[in-house]
């Protein structure tokens, strides 16, 4: 696992790490998840999971813990959260430390489980996030039928939006129906200052992105302030 800082630009602090799945070799996310297949997407799922765990209580991850979950491997809520539990038990990492994300890039094959996982999640103590927000298959379609904690802008909507006022509209909606929700916002893929700028003027205090650090194996990096 590799893990990447969400920072809070406000205090300048690290709000959460995000675990990032890596190869033996150190082969990117794409490569490792290209190998998953149908009939191993369940066991691949549940040993990330364990993995992003046990590492964040070996290395003594200073903040919360965000994993990301493929929604078309849960067959029960429940019976997939019990891993979970039980490894963070074992290792004494408060699961209220942890954030459960959900890619839009992945076609949910069930939309009403996913939204019965999440409310799951919810209710076991666990924050909830939508990764991508913007760019894939869910949508405003999950939106309107579960309120995660947290909502992940798409970077495709980050980049370079401090000169783009089609991007800039399209977040000013967003940002309002997050604040009526009471939904918090994260830029993630913040890269360049005008994009750290511009999110930081329009409220949005919590970023992720190589603006701040890149992703660190097994490493829990310092954020770099500028």
């Amino acid at each position: 696992m590799a893990f990447q800082p969400i920072v809070n630009v406000a205090t300048q602090q690290v709000f959460a790490y995000e675990a990032l799945v890596r190869g033996q070799n150190g082969e990117g996310a794409g490569q490792v998840i290209s190998q998953v297949t149908a009939d191993n997407l369940y066991s691949f799922d549940q040993t990330c999971r364990v993995r992003a765990i046990e590492t964040a209580a070996q290395i003594k991850l200073p903040a919360k813990l965000s994993i990301n979950f493929m929604p078309n491997a849960i067959y029960e809520p429940e019976t997939c959260l019990a891993k979970t539990l039980q490894t963070a038990q074992k290792v004494n990492f408060p699961h209220q430390d942890i954030i459960f994300e959900v890619t839009e890039h992945e076609k949910v094959e069930n939309h009403d489980l996913l939204v019965d996982v999440f409310r799951t999640y919810q209710r076991r103590g666990f924050m909830t996030a939508i990764d991508d927000f913007g760019e894939g298959y869910a949508g405003l379609n999950l939106l309107a039928d579960f309120q995660p904690d947290l909502l992940k802008l798409d970077m495709k909507m980050i980049r370079n939006i401090h000169v783009d006022r089609v991007k800039q509209a399209i977040f000013n909606g967003i940002h309002r129906v997050a604040q009526d929700l009471g939904i918090v916002l994260i830029a993630e893929g913040v890269e360049t200052l005008e994009e750290y700028a511009f999110f930081k003027h329009a409220g949005v205090d919590l970023q992720q992105g190589y603006f701040f650090a890149r992703p660190a194996l097994e490493h829990a990096p310092i954020p770099d302030w500028q």
